[in-house]
């Protein structure tokens, strides 16, 4: 088992994790228990979802969590995507976030790929 802290598609979505925070915590009041509770939860779930199947015995276990770190990334592109054409986000803020999303995707991508048998 590598500790998850050491792999870098858990380091790419970590750090899209806090951006998404930040970005969030600029959001209006009325959005916390929607868009904002969204989108945390989608990149905070991409990040615990590796963590939390690194810990796994076997690596089909592990993939199934990779799983779902994936689909949590395709969440939040939807959620980011929503929360730009409600002007939540900037333009600019919308790329750096999405690009972020996508090296993360990217990463998890290959690890999961890099665990096939």
């Amino acid at each position: 088992m590598v500790p998850y802290e050491r792999l870098k598609a858990w380091q790419a979505c970590h750090h899209l994790a806090l951006a998404v925070y930040a970005a969030t915590d600029r959001w209006p009041r009325q959005e916390l228990f929607g868009l904002t509770s969204q989108a945390r939860r989608a990149a905070h779930s991409a990040a615990a979802n590796i963590a939390e199947g690194s810990a796994k015995r076997g690596s089909r276990e592990f993939r199934r969590y990779l799983n779902i770190s994936l689909g949590s990334l395709s969440e939040l592109s939807y959620t980011l995507l929503l929360a730009r054409d409600r002007t939540l986000l900037s333009a600019d803020q919308w790329t750096g976030l999405n690009r972020l999303r996508e090296n993360a995707g990217g990463l998890v991508w290959l690890l999961y790929r890099s665990l096939q048998s």
